[in-house]
């Protein structure tokens, strides 16, 4: 259901084009002339614009930037007759998205516009994806420590320095990443991670530069590597520290350059990117033991920011306590529970050795089992301090297959004895597993009384 302007001096064209794109399903206006067009534009949103290079009261393409500067998602289809072909593609250049010749058939038409509308759909939905982004890298906090933070932040997105962060596993590392990157100039531009830690060294060559057809056993296509993806906007290297060390001097002398190749391929492809890392290890530390290069912590951290863990942040536990379990509860249309202030307390004693992701991950857990009010009793053993937290299960040095059913058998006793026999498809949930595998499992272990 896209509009769609046609602007041609030929009544025939015209009504010819209204009748085919109607019939497709699409909002057809048809105007003849420079000014006529000019009215309707500002009248109307139109998804698509089919235009004349030549109208009685001006050129076509001097509509172009008119059009763009009213919405920059419209699509400009340039008409030409054979003579005109060289204005068309110079409109190419200035704007346009593509051109038809004449005679026009039906097929070209058709063919044009669902690549448009393919295009318009991807643009939409990239839309909405950084519209979602962006609302869920909010920074949630009012302690010193996360205002001093969120300041840092503000003054390095402005600036195209490259940013090493630093701070426990689940801090928010990638948060701070994304919000340097969307208040950032290159917010319309992408964001692309990598995962250091999880690329296998053989890998990381194909996943950072991309492949030709051929270039290995299993390269049956092309394929855009990180850099070319990232081109424009932002490249984050999370747990950077990871790396090993040949993957690191390959990476410094592409970060150095600008410029890669792709496997399989000698031609040279220049990307324009600003790179923000991460890690959780002490960067000093590493090169000292000789397993990070000096020169590429020199190139990646120009600002270091670090994160602080959720154990200095005070009050801001209760703030993103409370924040985690209505976005639960909102995202399974639940009611959302109290906080008892009981709990709170625990909550502020407690030290979070997995920081956020770990209060984010108990806050979903009792956003489905509590019941109006989360209570002290709701609470693992080990945050209320009833009992010492188990931080490993013995069983002796033994096959490792036996070890890992042992572990299994004791965590889904442990779950059946919490949450009640009665709740098999909760307890499926909490250990992210299907429920005919809990089933088996509990089968197996001989744990149905």
């Amino acid at each position: 259901n896209l509009s769609v302007l046609v602007v041609d001096d030929e009544e025939n064209i015209r009504n010819m084009m209204k009748d085919i794109l109607e019939d497709e399903g699409y909002y057809v206006d048809t105007v003849s002339s420079f000014e006529g067009a000019k009215r309707k534009l500002k009248e109307k949103d139109y998804d698509i614009v089919f235009l004349d290079v030549w109208l009685p009261d001006g050129e076509g393409t001097d509509l172009i930037q008119y059009i763009k500067n009213l919405s920059q998602r419209t699509k400009i289809i340039m008409i030409s007759g054979h003579a005109n072909i060289p204005i068309a593609v110079k409109a190419l250049k200035i704007g346009a998205y593509d051109f038809l010749e004449k005679p026009i058939s039906t097929e070209s038409i058709l063919a044009i516009l669902n690549k448009a509308q393919e295009d318009i759909k991807k643009e939409l939905e990239f839309e909405f994806l950084k519209e979602k982004e962006e609302q869920d890298i909010e920074i949630i906090g009012s302690s010193p420590a996360v205002i001093y933070l969120k300041r840092q932040i503000e003054k390095v997105a402005k600036t195209n320095a490259w940013v090493l962060i630093i701070g426990e596993n689940g801090t928010g590392k990638e948060l701070v990443a994304k919000s340097i990157h969307y208040l950032s100039d290159r917010a319309d531009k992408p964001f692309v991670d990598i995962n250091c830690a999880a690329i296998p060294d053989e890998l990381f060559e194909a996943e950072l530069f991309g492949y030709e057809k051929g270039a290995f056993t299993n390269a049956v296509s092309r394929k855009a590597g990180k850099l070319e993806v990232a081109d424009g906007g932002t490249l984050f290297l999370d747990e950077v520290a990871d790396l090993s060390l040949r993957a690191q001097a390959k990476l410094l002398r592409v970060l150095e350059e600008k410029t890669f190749s792709r496997l399989g391929s000698n031609q040279k492809i220049k990307v324009d990117i600003r790179v923000i890392s991460a890690t959780n290890k002490n960067i000093d530390e590493e090169i000292a033991k000789g397993n990070f290069r000096q020169d590429l912590a020199f190139r990646l951290s120009v600002v270091p920011i670090k994160v602080p863990p959720l154990r200095e942040r005070g009050e801001d536990i209760i703030l993103l306590a409370e924040y985690f379990l209505k976005k639960s509860c909102l995202e399974n249309k639940m009611q959302i529970p109290q906080i008892s202030n009981e709990v709170k307390k625990a909550f502020l004693k407690y030290p979070w050795p997995g920081n956020v992701r770990e209060l984010k991950n108990l806050m979903e857990r009792l956003c489905i089992f509590s019941n109006g009010e989360i209570k002290l009793q709701d609470l693992p053993e080990y945050i209320t301090g009833k009992k010492p937290q188990k931080t490993a299960l013995s069983f002796g040095i033994r096959p490792l297959k036996e070890v890992r059913e042992l572990a299994e058998k004791e965590t889904i006793k442990q779950a059946l004895k919490k949450y009640g026999n009665k709740n098999l498809k909760e307890i499926a949930k909490v250990l992210e597993v299907d429920l005919s595998s809990l089933y088996r499992k509990i089968k197996q272990y001989n744990l149905e009384d």
